[in-house]
Order: structure tokens, then C-alpha cells, then sequence
């Protein structure tokens, strides 16, 4: 019975790694932020403003993520919390607090 459950183990760490790798290619534009809010430019236009963008410049690149915070690797570090939002974005400013350019993602897949 042991040696099955040997047997099957590798097969499910595979299965889990390949699901961690397929979130982490969904993201080519930019690193994968975990933000607290994902809004359309128009709905933070002051903060849009603020990084030096027009609101339709920001609107054309994405939603506009409001305080994100990169997520580490598996197993050093923090996630995303079940309230927020994991998300690629581009354009990072004032560390993180606001992003433009960013497209949800679904790590769950």
C-alpha cells in the first residue's frame, strides 16, 4: 500500500507544478502583482493622473490596479489573500500602490 502511494506522489507534485507554471506563463508583460483592487482607468482617474498618464492612455493599456504587491515564489514568501485580486501588470508606481496596464488572471485554472 505504501509503495502505491510512492508510486502516485510524483505524479501529483507534477500535476501541481505544471498548474503554478501555467499561472506564472500567463504573465508576459509583466510581473504578477496581487493587487487590492482592479478598477477601469475612468474610476481612478486621480491616480491614473498622478503616475503622469492621461486617463484614456491608462484606459488604453488595461485596468489600473490599486495597492498590488508582487507575489514570490511558492513556498518564500506571501500570495494573494482570498479578498484581492492576482493580476499581470506593466507600469508599477510608488511601489506598488498604483499599476496601469494590468489584466486579471486566474491562478485556480
Amino acid at each position: 500500500m505504501f509503495s502505491r502511494v510512492l508510486a502516485v506522489l510524483p505524479l501529483a507534485l507534477l500535476v501541481a507544478a505544471n498548474a503554478h507554471l501555467e499561472a506564472r506563463d500567463q504573465c508576459n508583460t509583466g510581473a504578477i502583482q496581487c493587487c487590492q483592487s482592479l478598477q477601469q482607468a475612468d474610476q481612478s482617474a486621480s491616480l491614473v493622473q498622478k503616475c503622469g498618464w492621461t486617463v484614456a492612455d491608462a484606459a488604453a493599456q488595461g485596468l489600473v490596479g490599486v495597492n498590488c504587491s508582487p507575489i514570490t515564489v511558492v513556498g518564500t514568501g506571501s500570495g494573494c489573500q482570498a479578498s484581492a485580486q492576482t493580476a499581470c501588470c506593466k507600469n508599477v508606481y510608488f511601489n506598488g500602490a498604483v499599476n496601469i496596464g494590468c489584466s486579471p488572471i486566474n491562478v485556480n485554472a
